[in-house]
């Protein structure tokens, strides 16, 4: 597993030129590239959302596209159409952005439910169908698409068939001082990222991802993410919980992440430091607990603190019957 530690800590470290001081943050993405999987960073505007995904690109050699999600923005727009050729007097297929190996999705949210839902099939089958003909997505295909959590007026909610694709979600969030001054300097006279060049060949990713896939996960570890999971639709706080595609998605970037660390078997701890990333975005309060101010990530580190990581039978558990966590802090106040 050295070889996965040792070309993702030179794309780590090629990306980390540009994007100063989120190091876990830029680790996860690098995850949900070797999962195959796709990223949806949720943060204000000027935090390096844009940069981070073409840092990314660059480091791999990856055509690289953007999307500026508008209200106006047709489904043909972003998946492509058939033009008619009056010269052969046959229809020609003209591909959309969407048809690269890095797609930039900026502003997701403000796109019309429509136009969001030309991405569903794309994401998860890797395909596009267009007046009848099914076309293939590149390898590798990663969607980072980007909102701002702030600013609602003229958005539309993504969908949870929408959120249920991203593989993570992550926040980038503001520098520390020290990382900011780092950054002036650096953006001197030209941004970095003009400087950065291909450190990674796209056989090289192939073959890491899939690497990524015969890393051992022992069935203690699996039974583990599936109580934590369990956990999000008992929760009484939940009014829906995770999905079986967000087990798969825990599972997928355990492996991953234990690769990126130099380990050919996932444990625990792994799972812990991405659950709250994999798992939060799938879940929905309840109207009643959200008045109280109850977020998703508040009940992930919940059930981390109170689900087992043993198995269902060293705990002492019937299946997983057990598994339903207590009330919420909320509840203890009241």
């Amino acid at each position: 597993m050295s070889i996965i530690q040792q070309t993702g800590d030179r794309v780590l470290a090629n990306v980390e030129r540009v994007i100063v001081g989120k190091h876990n943050e830029v680790r996860f993405a690098l995850v949900a590239l070797l999962c195959r999987g796709h990223v949806l960073i949720e943060d204000v505007p000027g935090t390096g959302k844009t940069v981070l995904a073409k840092a990314i690109a660059k480091s791999l050699g990856c055509s690289f596209r953007r999307i500026q999600f508008t209200p106006d923005l047709l489904p043909s727009d972003v998946t492509g159409l058939s033009i008619y050729n009056q010269k052969t007097q046959e229809f020609e297929f003209r591909p959309g952005p969407i048809m690269s190996q890095v797609v930039l999705a900026d502003e997701i949210n403000r796109a019309t439910p429509k136009t969001q839902s030309a991405l569903l099939e794309c994401m998860e089958e890797r395909q596009a169908t267009v007046d009848g003909t099914t076309y293939m997505m590149p390898d590798p295909f990663l969607v980072i698409a980007t909102q701002n959590p702030i600013e609602y007026e003229g958005t539309f909610a993504l969908p949870e068939a929408q959120l249920d694709r991203f593989m993570l979600r992550i926040r980038l969030g503001y520098p520390l001082p020290v990382d900011e001054v780092v950054i002036l300097d650096e953006q001197k006279r030209h941004h970095p990222i003009e400087d950065l060049e291909e450190v990674c060949s796209l056989e090289d990713l192939q073959a890491m991802q899939n690497a990524v896939r015969e890393i051992y996960v022992d069935p203690t570890v699996s039974e583990y993410i599936v109580r934590l999971v369990n956990g999000t639709r008992e929760h009484g706080d939940i009014y829906l919980g995770a999905s079986p595609r967000g087990s798969i998605a825990l599972y997928r970037a355990g492996q991953a992440l234990a690769g990126l660390l130099g380990r050919d078997y996932v444990i625990p701890d792994d799972v812990k430091a991405l659950a709250e990333s994999a798992l939060a975005h799938r879940m929905i309060v309840k109207t009643s607990s959200s008045i109280h101010d109850i977020q998703p990530a508040q009940v992930v580190r919940e059930l981390l603190e109170t689900t087992p990581v043993g198995s269902a039978k060293e705990a002492g558990m019937t299946g997983f019957a057990n598994t339903k966590p207590g009330p919420s802090a909320r509840v203890a106040k009241n």
